[in-house]
């Protein structure tokens, strides 16, 4: 009689080939098993929240120039700490907005080094949006599953992932990867006038770029951002009694609102561009003849080349003037580039999907489309050819908001681990 052999669990047999395919890599090494990865992400969580108590208790607006210079010094002892060679950089290209202040904060700067060959580059920001002696409106405080404070989604939450990720792969003693390259700037809430370049260049010999802005309240990774731009319209006229000899002047007021006219229908909503009027002024006295006025308008874009072309646009328009005596001058800035999704960037995304669902047993969605707003990933995508990954930070809501901002502590855990997972997959290829 033949003796059959018994066959393994097939849920068993999985979660064994599992651990195995994860404990070799390409290279041959020892890297870590999924419960090892698993256990020292969940000892990372109470360190991680004592981590972000200390950076949201620094007060860090992106025109605080000493709080940004404090929070930047905390940063760079704690990436030093963790192995890295660490350059705290004041910038020195500063690109001129039109809202740009003279000097800007710094930006840091940290290479880990590690036996193989992929390159990995991490990035989020120190600044927020707030004024100083706002904190005391906002306090970190803990209650349930939210962890609120002031900046603690936008974006103190994904430099406190960034710091105790790179903690999770030295526990591990993890070291396939080329080369990890962390960069965060203190300007990113000013559309980074002082850290764009540096970003860019970075990114350029990059594979991956993990970008750790909030995963939004389902922890959604964004593979594209709109391009941000800004239009400004400048209009000088002459000034004359209103009521007594208004011929004598030249309404600035009447030529602004000519120009804002033949201005209002430049959106595309097949290319997704967006040119929408938003702030205007003219005149100060109601009966003199304003002599200035001047607009703002807000311009979003899926593509470079639509950049270019509205500035075009805009220029041959304002040639059509209705008052010949006027004087009228628009300009055009690009505050962030657009970033579209490219087919590196959809594979890795779908890695991260994969991981979500069949090693923590999670949902999460990949938006493909620019949903409005932009971020440094596209200045990061810009000349690179990487794959690049928005949201990679933790769940929340409430950003920019005085009173409401928070995250989610059961994301902290997943968070760390999918991140710590794709830079072990990454760098064993």
């Amino acid at each position: 009689m033949l003796k059959m052999k018994k066959m393994p669990h097939p849920t068993r047999a999985l979660n064994v080939a599992l651990s195995l395919a994860l404990m070799v890599t390409a290279t041959g090494s020892y890297a870590a098993s999924v419960q090892e990865i698993k256990k020292v992400t969940e000892t990372q969580k109470q360190s991680y929240l004592e981590t972000l108590k200390t950076l949201v208790n620094i007060e860090s607006g992106s025109k605080d120039i000493e709080g940004v210079n404090q929070i930047a010094k905390v940063v760079a002892e704690r990436l030093k700490s963790s192995g890295a060679e660490v350059l705290v950089i004041q910038p020195s290209n500063i690109f001129k907005l039109d809202d740009t202040p003279e000097h800007t904060g710094p930006m840091v700067k940290g290479v880990l080094k590690g036996k193989g060959k992929s390159k990995i580059m991490l990035i989020a920001h120190l600044d927020t949006v707030y004024q100083k002696g706002m904190l005391k409106n906002q306090p970190f405080h803990i209650d349930g599953n939210k962890v609120y404070g002031l900046g603690i989604l936008d974006d103190k939450q994904g430099v406190a992932a960034i710091i105790h990720i790179l903690d999770t792969l030295k526990t591990l003693k993890y070291q396939d990867y080329g080369t990890i390259t962390v960069l965060v700037n203190s300007d990113e809430e000013i559309s980074s006038p002082g850290s764009r370049k540096l970003i860019t260049e970075t990114a350029q010999d990059q594979d991956i770029i993990l970008s750790f802005e909030g995963g939004g309240k389902d922890g959604s990774l964004r593979l594209a951002t709109s391009g941000i731009g800004a239009a400004y319209l400048d209009i000088k006229g002459k000034s004359s009694h209103a009521g007594v000899k208004p011929e004598e002047g030249v309404n600035a007021l009447t030529e602004l609102s000519h120009q804002i006219a033949q201005m209002q229908d430049l959106s595309n909503a097949k290319t997704g561009l967006k040119l929408n009027w938003t702030v205007a002024t003219a005149g100060k006295t109601r009966n003199v003849i304003p002599d200035a006025a001047s607009a703002q308008a807000d311009v979003r874009a899926l593509r470079v080349e639509d950049f270019d072309q509205i500035e075009k646009t805009l220029q041959e328009k304002v040639k059509n003037k209705k008052l010949a005596d006027s004087q009228v001058d628009v300009k055009f800035e690009v505050r962030r580039p657009p970033l579209a999704a490219n087919e590196k960037a959809k594979k890795l995304a779908e890695k991260a999907q994969s991981i979500y669902k069949n090693e923590l047993n999670l949902s999460m969605n990949v938006l493909t489309t620019a949903t409005g707003g932009g971020t440094d990933a596209a200045f990061a995508g810009l000349k690179s050819k990487a794959a690049v990954l928005e949201g990679m930070g933790l769940s929340g809501d409430g950003a920019h908001s005085n009173n409401a901002e928070y995250i989610l502590m059961d994301s902290i855990v997943p968070r760390l681990y999918l991140a710590t997972r794709l830079i072990m997959d990454a760098s064993g290829k």
